[in-house]
């Protein structure tokens, strides 16, 4: 059965990203290699750091501008990063300077959050919604 080791986030300059995802989210840079133009670079969550690579990804693909933009005019997402309390993370980014386009809101099973990571990309933050949080109610049926 595959798993996952590595996925990539297309980012415009991976030295701007490298300070975002390290200096602002707390990711750790775990393998830097120089190809010439550009770097096989990677970070990992420092609460493991034998799990899933983060690739940051140069987004120089022609097709990646139109793909980028097109999920920025929809206020997409490009992925989904977990954190245990989003609302202290909220805070905690919002005081560093992030940008977010959507504050924490609840979406089914979690609560997310929307930033943009200066790179051109949106990034989802997402947590569980506690047991001890009530369930939204439906609205009755008309």
């Amino acid at each position: 059965m595959p798993t996952i080791n590595i996925t990539s986030v297309l980012v415009d300059d991976q030295a701007k990203a490298l300070a975002f995802y390290t200096d602002i989210l707390g990711f750790v840079k775990k393998t830097d290699i120089d190809l010439g133009a550009y770097r096989w670079l990677t970070v990992v969550s420092p609460q493991q750091p034998d799990g899933v690579e983060l690739l940051l990804e140069p987004d120089a693909h022609p097709a990646a501008a139109t793909f980028k933009a097109a999920l920025r005019a929809d206020s997409m997402a490009f992925t989904s990063f977990a954190v245990d309390d989003l609302g202290q993370v909220y805070d905690d980014l919002r005081s560093k300077g992030v940008t977010f386009i959507q504050p924490p809101t609840p979406a089914g099973g979690v609560t997310m959050a929307v930033l943009d990571d200066t790179c051109g990309n949106f990034i989802a933050l997402t947590s569980p919604v506690s047991l001890a949080e009530p369930a939204a109610e439906a609205a009755p049926a008309s």
